[in-house]
């Protein structure tokens, strides 16, 4: 199955990848709730979708279904559903290589374009200075007008 993508590889051991990678509030959203072996990510009302690990294998390997999904700028809310994001980490020449693949997001979704750009900022940019700094950029979780007085 073809989809989207991206690596990187930093000095930094697997083991603190795969933990940067599962603390998918400090590189991706801190809007993301979780349930069990589910989680759910919002946006705004920009996109929400609702995921489900498949798979964890820690240093190495972890794996999401997207079960649901809304995007608020594409006619077909399904693009996503049914996709499969798989996070794989590896060892070479001393470094850790991380490879992200979105199985199932292809060019010829509608949403392609932004989730490309997407992806490769929160997974190039954010999850990268995460696992390099400390400190990744996700979206910051939306303040109430009752909260912020």
């Amino acid at each position: 199955m073809t989809g989207f993508t991206t690596s990187f590889t930093v000095d930094q051991t697997p083991q603190q990848v795969f933990d940067a990678f599962t603390d998918v509030r400090r590189w991706w959203s801190e809007e993301i709730e979780y349930t069990g072996d589910e989680f759910e990510y919002h946006n705004e009302e920009i996109h929400r979708c609702r995921m489900r690990i498949t798979e964890s294998v820690p240093g190495r390997k972890v794996s999401w279904l997207v079960l649901e999904n809304h995007f608020d700028f594409i006619s077909d809310e399904t693009e996503w559903v049914g996709t499969t994001i798989t996070f794989e980490i590896g060892e070479k020449d001393g470094k850790t290589e991380a490879h992200f693949t979105h199985y199932g997001l292809v060019p010829e979704y509608e949403c392609f374009e932004v989730c490309r750009k997407a992806w490769t900022f929160y997974v190039g940019t954010s999850l990268r200075d995460l696992v390099t700094t400390g400190e990744g950029q996700p979206n910051r979780r939306s303040v109430l007008p009752s909260e912020a007085a």
